[in-house]
């Protein structure tokens, strides 16, 4: 999970109990923004990946989700490349080419701590796009 203020700690046992349980395989946290929490380039950025992920696989999702539940194991048996940005997209896509059970969880978002690197900064949304199209790329589906 993002650790600037957006997401609370607590909520964590609501995203992993479907995974401790056996309901899932993956859990995403689906945000439920606050106002000003979450700049309208992001959410737009992230509907498309998220249209992108449902279009290329059975998951529906509404989010990428920043917070996420997943054993070690499984996770590790992706076969995860990306070590930048485009990671939390490849995670998600690779789950659903794998038919694992994916699940979404509504928490709370609230304005972050401090700037993101991500989408706080011109250089940061930049790299975001380059990382996330070239995994869009590289996995087709």
């Amino acid at each position: 999970m993002d650790a600037d203020g957006s997401l609370d700690p607590a909520d964590l046992v609501e995203v992993a109990g479907p995974v401790i349980d056996g309901r899932a395989d993956l859990v995403l946290s689906a945000r439920d923004a606050q106002r000003g929490a979450w700049p309208l380039h992001a959410r737009l950025a992230n509907r498309y990946l998220a249209w992108q992920v449902g279009r290329r696989t059975d998951l529906d999702l509404a989010d990428i989700g920043p917070m996420r539940a997943v054993r070690r194991q499984a996770l590790a048996d992706l076969g995860m490349t990306d070590r930048r940005f485009g990671w939390p997209l490849e995670m998600v896509l690779r789950a659903g080419y794998a038919g694992w059970e994916v699940l979404e969880v509504r928490v709370p978002y609230r304005p972050r701590e401090g700037r993101s690197k991500v989408t706080g900064t011109v250089k940061g949304t930049a790299r975001a796009i380059r990382d996330m199209s070239r995994i869009l790329s590289e996995l087709p589906g």
